[in-house]
């Protein structure tokens, strides 16, 4: 593990930019580019169209270190270069952004008002390869939809037992148990699910790190003592769905809480703007983030 990686996610000021939308939702995040299915025929194609605007938002100015603490990569944009760097080097080398990887493979169907992350398979060849290409930690999202104990006890420990397969690859695992925002009864499951945590924190060996990413809470600062204990490097927050105003004005009450945007991140960057615009308006929502993270 990379100590410098490590206390610069653990206590520096700023986010970190999820951009790891994956099979399922690279459709969805070329549109919001304006880039339709109608202009590329092949997976591979598609692949090489969201590199492009993966690449040109990283190497935008706005993309900075003074903001950005990290980024999350989708596993094909790791095994891609950037100015004959991969990804990854290029983050940390050019950019000062430290590299994280998601590895999950998506979610199973809903039981127990909960959504289980599909079984990983080549989970460990997959760690493996992101050691040696200098990833630091990674990311898995499972989703909460109902207060339902047994679900949410079983989300937590599917989180717990992956991460710490993942930890002791000498990566950090951020576990990220969504709730959905839209839940009739949010508050309900936060609390069940925040017991299940502390649970999960209490095993944990004695020097296993993790991240948290979790949904801005209903009541402000409700994971505020989850942040105090010594395994949890760092809490961030997803904006799941709410608008870029929305989640930040939401995250702006609660302190420590940093954000995880991926939509809210990207949602006005276009294709066809010019490099002028593009950066002006990456720029617009680098700032707003990071003034609602501090």
């Amino acid at each position: 593990m990379n100590t410098k990686q490590l206390d610069r996610i653990h206590t520096g000021k700023g986010f970190i930019a999820a951009l790891d939308q994956s099979g399922g939702s690279t459709p969805k995040a070329l549109l919001q580019y304006g880039i339709t299915e109608s202009s590329y025929s092949t997976e591979e194609e598609m692949y090489a169209l969201v590199h492009e605007m993966r690449t040109r938002i990283i190497k935008s100015p706005a993309f900075d270190s003074e903001h950005i603490l990290g980024a999350i990569l989708f596993e094909n944009t790791m095994d891609r270069f950037i100015d004959g760097q991969l990804t990854a080097d290029y983050l940390w080398e050019k950019k000062g952004i430290v590299p994280f990887l998601k590895v999950d493979k998506g979610l199973a169907e809903l039981e127990d008002g909960v959504q289980l992350m599909k079984p990983i398979s080549g989970l460990d060849d997959l760690l493996k390869r992101a050691v040696s290409r200098n990833i630091f930690g990674t990311k898995m999202r499972s989703v909460i939809k109902e207060a339902n104990p047994a679900g949410i006890k079983k989300v937590v420990e599917q989180q717990f037992a992956i991460g710490n397969q993942i930890a002791q690859m000498g990566l950090v695992p951020i576990i990220e148990p969504e709730v959905d925002i839209y839940s009739a009864d949010k508050a309900a499951s936060e609390k069940l699910l925040k017991d299940e945590i502390s649970t999960q924190l209490a095993a944990l060996g004695k020097d296993v790190k993790i991240m948290l990413k979790l949904s801005i809470p209903t009541e402000d600062n409700f994971y505020r003592d989850l942040m105090d204990d010594p395994h949890v490097v760092r809490i961030v927050a997803l904006s799941g769905g709410y608008s870029q105003a929305e989640a930040n004005e939401k995250l702006s009450r609660n302190d420590g809480l940093i954000a995880s945007f991926s939509r809210a991140l990207s949602q006005d960057l276009a294709a066809g703007q010019s490099d002028e615009e593009f950066n002006a308006t990456l720029s617009s929502s680098v700032q707003s983030i990071y003034k609602a993270s501090l």
